[in-house]
């Protein structure tokens, strides 16, 4: 074999590499935009208020990662937790989150009551859970936010008393507040529809939404670079086949 075979087998087998990672990537790119898609697809379908199940499955380990609608009533308790880098419609903030003991429950469940925006001083909103028993709510039982990559300590005690929390880790939440009872694994998100009656957490003034991807990449853009990365494979391919076959200039 002569040494240009040689030397083309190599660059073929580095080509193929090469393309194969991008593939991979893109094929990768293309299950998260399916997951997501699927994710909005269930909450859609949950948002069926005219039949709204007990607050007791919150707790169900089974649907750790399903949605459903949700009303109940409650004891909320004096502690307030503060979601850090919250997105909304391009601004930056925080959420509120309460600790709620329901009366049909045995796990406390950790409750979305809003979202505040964030000034240049990066001061908390001076908001705090109203505490009291018997408070009723309602909405999407729906998995926690995704903590993504964790380094540093789950929550600290502010100079001000308050928690901030770079991601929302359950049980971390639940130790720091002695919640004996345990975490259920979903967090309720408060219906954004506030009528006349409401009371209570229901009536908080924090900007409330049911957005499911407030703050991870939509299906459309996962599919986005899905192309892309499909894209590179293919120009990888295309170019060590043109410096395959081009002739030779004399």
């Amino acid at each position: 074999m002569s040494a240009r075979a040689l030397r083309l087998g190599g660059w073929w087998v580095l080509a193929l590499l090469v393309a194969s990672g991008f593939a991979l990537a893109g094929r990768w790119q293309l299950s998260r935009m399916h997951e997501k898609e699927a994710m909005l697809a269930a909450a859609g379908r949950a948002l069926d208020r005219a039949h709204p199940q007990p607050l007791l499955l919150a707790s169900d380990p089974r649907r750790a990662q399903a949605y459903d609608w949700s009303e109940g009533s409650g004891t909320v308790l004096d502690a307030t937790l503060w979601l850090d880098a919250q997105q909304r419609e391009g601004r930056v903030g925080v959420r509120m989150y309460c600790v709620l003991l329901p009366d049909d429950g045995v796990q406390a469940v950790f409750v979305d009551a809003g979202w505040w925006p964030l000034d240049g001083r990066r001061a908390l909103p001076a908001a705090a859970c109203a505490a009291g028993v018997g408070q009723a709510v309602r909405g999407l039982l729906a998995p926690p936010p995704a903590t993504g990559l964790a380094h540093g300590d789950a929550l600290a005690r502010q100079p001000t008393g308050q928690w901030l929390a770079p991601r929302l880790d359950l049980p971390a939440a639940a130790a720091a507040f002695g919640l004996k009872t345990g975490v259920a694994p979903r967090v309720l998100r408060l219906d954004p529809d506030r009528r006349a009656g409401d009371a209570g957490l229901l009536a908080a003034a924090g900007t409330r939404d049911l957005d499911i991807l407030p703050n991870t990449m939509t299906p459309e853009r996962h599919l986005g670079y899905a192309v892309q990365w499909f894209g590179l494979a293919l120009t990888v391919l295309v170019v060590a086949a043109v410096l395959t076959f081009r002739k030779k200039t004399p």
